[in-house]
């Protein structure tokens, strides 16, 4: 009994890091061939405001997001929107918590979007048109509210100027291969953990890189993850706990949970039974890692994206922004659902 619930929850929390792992060496594909530096100089020779550009950025992140993935996103476009700035002698600051902050809130759009979402909705398979047009009110609702907390969260300051002389070549290689073949892969398969693994190690091979993988943090959430979900299936406790609440109180329990424990370990803690209320409790475990760094994956892939970019990100502002921030887009999302019918 035991050995077939390690082994159950195993099967279920690899796929999830494997993929995160290819996309990890794809981005350091990417980045070796300077497209993140490029791609930021090029879009901040556009002639939009500070706030424009930023609102720019982060339509680009939630798009991302919703088509390709929330890791994909804060791997990819975080460096973006950090060169971006700098290229604008623009604050930082809402360009790199704005990058994560929206791929969280735009996680919510498809089955695909958040790993998540896969995990909740694997007892409740639904087409991926009928899941976005339920999910659509909610998902506007939060990214819109994101996108204002961040553009208002921090002062106006900076030159906003255009970067003098021309921007960095974009050189379309290894790298820039890599991104659309994961790309690709992502969106097509229904399963690309080990086809993106593959070209991750392809690529790197190709450019004879060494990267980082965090293989500790990985190896710590992998075990966590598996460890809650033979927990789950032996002791029906927290699943009870879930099957019984109301929709309010579901959401609270997935942002809560994501808190305490990450939200993938959380997602197979809370669904060892189908819950009574899938899209409610997606909304907390989706838009809860916005409390702290510690609510999800994506970001600690932040936290890695960011320093690999030379910026600061704070730890402590990052909950300092989420605690206001994720009570409005829960509160947000929940009620447009329940007033649209979910």
């Amino acid at each position: 009994m035991l050995t077939h619930a390690i082994v159950a929850a195993a099967d279920q929390a690899w796929p999830p890091f494997v993929l995160v792992a290819g996309l990890l060496l794809v981005g350091a594909a990417a980045a070796a061939d300077g497209l993140f530096e490029a791609t930021g100089a090029r879009l901040a020779l556009s002639r939009l405001g500070g706030r424009g550009l930023l609102l720019v950025l982060l339509a680009l992140v939630a798009a991302v997001t919703a088509l390709l993935n929330l890791d994909t996103s804060v791997v990819f476009l975080t460096p973006v929107l950090v060169h971006a700035a700098r290229h604008r002698d623009l604050d930082e600051r809402p360009f790199l918590y704005g990058s994560v902050f929206m791929a969280n809130a735009a996680s919510l759009l498809l089955p695909g979007s958040n790993l998540t979402n896969l995990l909740v909705l694997r007892t409740d398979p639904r087409d991926g048109a009928v899941f976005a047009l339920h999910m659509l009110p909610s998902w506007l609702a939060a990214c819109a509210i994101t996108a204002a907390f961040v553009t208002l969260a921090f002062p106006a300051g900076g030159k906003t100027r255009q970067a003098p002389g021309e921007p960095t070549a974009i050189r379309l290689r290894v790298g820039a291969a890599a991104t659309l073949a994961s790309a690709a892969l992502v969106v097509a398969l229904p399963s690309p953990a080990i086809p993106v693994l593959a070209v991750g190690l392809a690529a790197t091979a190709l450019q004879r890189l060494r990267p980082r993988l965090d293989a500790g943090v990985l190896t710590f959430l992998f075990a966590l993850t598996v460890g809650l979900g033979t927990i789950a299936r032996v002791w029906h406790g927290p699943a009870g706990l879930v099957e019984s609440s109301g929709t309010w109180a579901v959401a609270g329990l997935g942002a809560a949970a994501s808190l305490l424990v990450n939200n993938l370990p959380a997602t197979v803690l809370l669904t060892a039974r189908p819950p009574a209320h899938p899209d409610a409790l997606l909304l907390g475990l989706d838009l809860g890692p916005n409390l702290a760094v510690t609510g999800s994956l994506s970001a600690v892939l932040w936290l890695r994206a960011a320093r690999a970019t030379g910026a600061r990100p704070s730890i402590a502002t990052y909950t300092r922004l989420g605690v206001l921030l994720v009570p409005l887009t829960l509160t947000a999302a929940v009620a447009v659902q329940a007033l649209t019918g979910g």
